[in-house]
């Protein structure tokens, strides 16, 4: 899809002689504009829901709350956390947007607990936590489970960030223009669904025309975003 994307951003781009994008600004703002609908999903997802519980949504192909859950469950990974011993807490995967569940021995789903609540736990034998009924709070990129003695078998269910596109080329002849090469390592294509696509190059010319200072790119661009959301509802 991020050729295709590249392209047609690209001709709207030359169509007027407005300028042009490198690959690199490509890839920036493929980048940025990936991550602004990839937020949004959360944002219609309730909303949607909201709308559902009105009865206000529909059911069967016309069920946006279950098409933008599958579209969700794309970045949903699970993975074992590493345990830092001189700290005592468990890291964070790097790449995590929304954390779903903290599990220990596959088993036991963990409780977070937030900071205010954490001494008030800690401090009474009735709500004292055990291997049974663990609790865990969460600082920065790190998880602190009680009781200590938990100290592997920890896994997390979460939502991860989308992988940054990377537009790969390769260098076109003396004076020619990069030719698009999906062999490289370094290629990543979007991972946001291609139903997307029109709304990714929105963004992108959005990016574009304030790079450039060409207002109308700009506002070609607005009014192509505004027609997708409206058709979103």
């Amino acid at each position: 899809m991020i050729n295709s994307v590249r392209n047609t951003v690209l001709s709207v781009i030359n169509k007027n002689n407005f300028g042009y994008i490198t690959p690199d600004d490509f890839n920036l703002y493929a980048k940025q504009a990936q991550l602004d609908i990839f937020e949004n999903y959360f944002y219609q997802y309730n909303n949607w829901v909201v709308k559902q519980n009105a009865r206000m949504s529909g059911s069967g192909y016309s069920d946006i709350v279950k098409s933008l859950e599958e579209t969700i469950d794309i970045f949903s990974t699970t993975a074992t956390l590493a345990y830092d011993l001189p700290s005592g807490t468990f890291d964070i995967p790097t790449d995590y947007y929304y954390l779903n569940s903290i599990r220990y021995n596959n088993t036991k789903e963990i409780d977070r607990v937030t900071q205010d609540k954490l001494m008030y736990l800690l401090s009474s034998n009735l709500t004292n936590p055990s291997t049974m009924f663990p609790v865990y709070s969460m600082e920065g990129s790190s998880l602190t489970i009680y009781p200590s003695t938990i100290d592997s078998l920890v896994k997390a269910q979460y939502v991860r960030m989308p992988k940054d596109p990377k537009w790969t080329y390769f260098e076109g002849l003396i004076g020619g223009a990069p030719l698009f090469n999906q062999s490289d390592p370094l290629y990543q294509d979007f991972e946001i669904p291609y139903s997307d696509e029109p709304l990714l190059i929105a963004k992108i010319l959005q990016y574009a025309g304030v790079s450039i200072r060409e207002s109308d790119v700009y506002n070609f661009a607005t009014s192509e975003e505004t027609t997708n959301k409206q058709t979103e509802g």
